[in-house]
């Protein structure tokens, strides 16, 4: 018997599946828990046309509902944490604690929250007012369906049906047809089951949410490939998410991407002095967490060949040695990997540390450290920066400043870019002309810290430029700023105050703050800051 899916406003059996899935543990790789159905064309019609028949009633909701519906979602989820992170934890390999329980289901919660905060405070709407021409503007609903694809790596966060790109759409007043990943079906239906009781508790469409395991290949283009759906969110693997954003650009369906990030990491000389033994251990720990299967895994370490720069590559080459096999998520997950390393090493990278498969149940990896000259580097710079997506990093060693420019000159858009110099001022020059390159090449700059961190903030940037996204211009986290890439922007010229929404009103009851002529304001119109 297989699971239900969330389709058409209620739970029901799947209609003519074309297979099914069972998740599996990762430590031994047999397979747990029960079957859930791969969903063929006839369920994704069923989820579009009823995704599609709510969009203008959710547009027209009150926001305030809206915003009911994502905190009451955060509180279930609370209600329900230990099952959760237990389920989560089994599906995954990913540690019980503190990752799944005190790390990353509070951060869910905690961006369910900033969304409905975003919600109330209309921060996500920008209203803007031109009394003289007549003329007002905000962002407001797509009025379509966006459909949210969840990736392998993040369980709760990134869920589709639970994630930042969920709370987002939402956020914005659209439908969802969440396509969670089929890797953690269990903790996605669990998390399902609260968000379609939660929406019904507010009162909202029943089709709001729906939810699919995962559907046939040529169900995939009914998703994204038709003109009624508003958008997509992906977070995923570069091929794949190639893949949809074509048929996605066919239909004209705009499509938002984050599909593969290395990260580079520059160790200056004068911090490599200072403190490079720490440095090493910290290269290592950021490397290895979560088994390396984090977007913002640092893949591609510069290191100058100098005494301070061999000393360092001793000393992470030891704890690579060191480290015990990892587990990853999936046979699928170690194949690709292992394909990264087979590409990495044929475009002249040496392994320098780190074992091979080990011969063990499960799907475990030995962490590994590769290496390469710099003038290698910059030779093959596109093969070189193939992502290895699990405990394993490029060193490239360079001959000093030129070629670290250079390097940086070569690489590919990323989520990240990270530069550690000396405290005493020592590197400050070179640091300062990595900047510019980098700045162009990465979402976020980080200084002194590795980049796995990735904090729930309005400032923060979890995108770049291709291919660590599709679209440079927008973020996967960070409310208000995410709710826009499934908004739409309303005009509205000489309308009649009646029929404006609320926010565009003369009359500001609410203390809204609007740009009205040029100044930002939460008064009336005309009442002045």
């Amino acid at each position: 018997m297989l699971e239900p899916v969330l389709v058409a406003g209620g739970w029901r059996d799947a209609v003519e599946p074309v297979g099914e899935l069972r998740a599996h543990d990762p430590s031994t790789g047999e397979a747990i828990g029960p079957a859930y159905p791969v969903s063929g064309g006839r369920e994704v019609e069923d989820a579009v046309a009823a995704a599609v028949a709510v969009a203008e009633a959710l547009a027209a909701t009150d926001p305030r509902r809206i915003a009911a519906f994502l905190d009451a979602y955060a509180e279930g989820i609370e209600a329900q944490a230990d099952r959760l992170a237990a389920l989560a934890h089994l599906e995954t390999g990913l540690a019980l604690a503190p990752r799944l329980r005190d790390v990353e289901l509070p951060r869910t919660t905690g961006q369910l929250r900033q969304a409905a905060r975003a919600v109330r405070e209309h921060s996500w709407t920008q209203p803007v007012i031109d009394t003289a021409s007549g003329l007002r503007a905000m962002f407001g609903p797509l009025g379509k369906p966006v459909v949210v694809f969840g990736p392998n790596n993040f369980p709760f966060a990134f869920n589709a049906v639970a994630g930042s790109d969920f709370a987002s759409a939402i956020a914005a007043r659209n439908p969802v047809i969440a396509k969670v990943h089929p890797l953690h079906p269990g903790t996605s239906l669990a998390l399902a089951r609260i968000a379609h009781e939660s929406l019904l508790s507010v009162g909202l469409p029943a089709a709001t949410v729906q939810m699919l395991y995962r559907t046939e290949h040529d169900a995939a283009s009914l998703l994204v490939g038709q003109a009624c759906i508003g958008g997509v969110g992906f977070t995923g693997g570069r091929a794949g998410g190639l893949a949809l954003k074509a048929q996605a650009d066919a239909a004209g369906v705009p499509f938002y991407g984050e599909m593969s990030s290395i990260n580079p990491v520059f160790l200056l000389e004068g911090a490599l002095s200072a403190r490079g033994d720490a440095l090493a251990l910290e290269f290592f720990n950021s490397c290895t967490l979560g088994s390396g299967q984090f977007c913002t895994n640092p893949g591609l370490v510069v290191v100058p060949s100098t005494d301070a720069g061999d000393a360092f590559v001793a000393a992470a080459a030891a704890h690579f040695d060191a480290a015990p096999a990892q587990v990853l998520f999936s046979e699928d997950g170690r194949r690709h990997l292992v394909a990264a390393i087979d590409t990495l090493r044929v475009a002249g990278a040496q392994r320098l540390a780190g074992g091979d498969i080990p011969a063990r149940a499960g799907y475990r990896i030995q962490p590994m450290l590769l290496q390469v000259e710099g003038a290698s580097f910059l030779a093959d710079a596109t093969a070189l920066q193939t992502e290895a997506f699990g405990p394993v990093s490029l060193l490239v060693r360079s001959t000093g400043a030129e070629q670290s420019l250079a390097i940086a000159r070569a690489f590919e858009g990323s989520l990240t870019a990270t530069v550690y110099r000396a405290a005493d001022g020592s590197d400050d020059e070179v640091a300062a002309a990595l900047l510019p390159p980098l700045r162009m090449r990465a979402g976020r700059i980080v200084f002194d810290r590795m980049p796995t961190g990735v904090a729930v903030s309005p400032a923060m940037n979890h995108g770049g430029p291709y291919p660590a996204t599709s679209h440079p211009g927008f973020s996967s986290v960070g409310m208000p700023g995410t709710i826009r890439r499934f908004a739409a922007l309303h005009s509205y010229d000489n309308v009649p105050q009646a029929l404006l929404p609320p926010a565009l009103r003369d009359a500001n009851p609410d203390g809204i703050w609007r740009q009205v002529d040029g100044r930002w304001q939460a008064g009336d119109v005309g009442a002045g800051a």
